[in-house]
């Protein structure tokens, strides 16, 4: 199955990567080999110098509406064919990339859209956003690890809320339940993640945010005594690395700091 190559598109504002699923007609529904891009190209953003934050959005109406219905009907073996990606490639591959991945949510999420969106680092929603897991009313088990994710994220009991009964929800409430971390009106959406993630690129170290970010799901699996020694290994790297002094001599001077690219953690 082929998919065109402007099905995921980028566009580069300074050092952030604007990143769209482009399949408006279908609310951005994901194939396999969509999902297969998807990953590629932020692989490749990941590895970019000149990308220091990436933002993900849909395009029109939709962020992503789920698996694309159309490929639904094949049974078992054509929804593996034609609409799970490798493993290597589940929403969940964000969580080992270096560069920090925030998602507008302007638009419908259902099923694996709700993974694409949880799979950021940080999370923005339009208010008006509907939002809805989806599997129980499809005779879905919790997929692409929101089982894991999801009691990390809000806790048990509103995971099994929006699990057992895929109700709708709206952005707005999706703020409230602590599923995002910010949400505003749809018009204001894309600019204000997008300025959020030139912040980040222009003013935090690329090494520093790939290390605290590492540091966060790493530590998701740790005893506190393992995540605290550590800690200690990257504080003494801190230390001892360029970007503290630059830091430190930009603050003195009253200007911006200048940070190096990404460096080996």
């Amino acid at each position: 199955m082929d998919i065109p190559d402007n099905d995921v598109t980028v566009e580069h504002r300074g050092a952030v990567a604007l990143v769209r699923l482009n399949r408006p007609e279908t609310l951005n529904a994901m194939t396999r080999p969509m999902a297969e891009l998807y990953a590629t190209t932020l692989r490749e953003l990941d590895v970019d110098p000149g990308v220091r934050a990436i933002v993900v959005t849909g395009a029109g109406r939709g962020f992503c509406s789920g698996a694309d219905t159309a490929l639904l009907g094949g049974g078992a073996d054509g929804i593996w064919r034609h609409v799970i990606p490798s493993r290597e490639d589940l929403p969940g591959f964000v969580r080992i990339l270096a560069t920090p991945v925030i998602t507008a949510v302007n638009g419908a999420v259902a099923g694996v859209g709700l993974a694409y969106m949880m799979g950021a680092d940080v999370r923005f929603a339009a208010r008006e956003a509907k939002i809805t897991t989806s599997f129980a009313k499809l005779g879905l088990a919790a997929e692409y690890g929101l089982s894991w994710l999801l009691p990390r994220v809000i806790g048990v009991g509103r995971t099994l809320d929006l699990l057992l009964s895929s109700r709708v929800i709206t952005g707005a409430e999706a703020y409230d339940l602590g599923l995002v971390e910010y949400t505003v009106p749809r018009e204001e959406l894309l600019d204000v993640a997008l300025a959020y993630a030139t912040d980040l690129a222009e003013n935090c170290s690329p090494t520093a945010m790939a290390r605290i970010k590492a540091q966060v799901y790493a530590d998701l699996a740790r005893t506190p005594e393992e995540a605290l020694t550590d800690t200690l290994t990257h504080m003494d790297a801190a230390f001892r690395a360029a970007d503290m002094a630059e830091a430190m001599a930009a603050r003195a001077e009253k200007r911006s700091a200048a940070f190096q690219p990404l460096s080996p953690l």
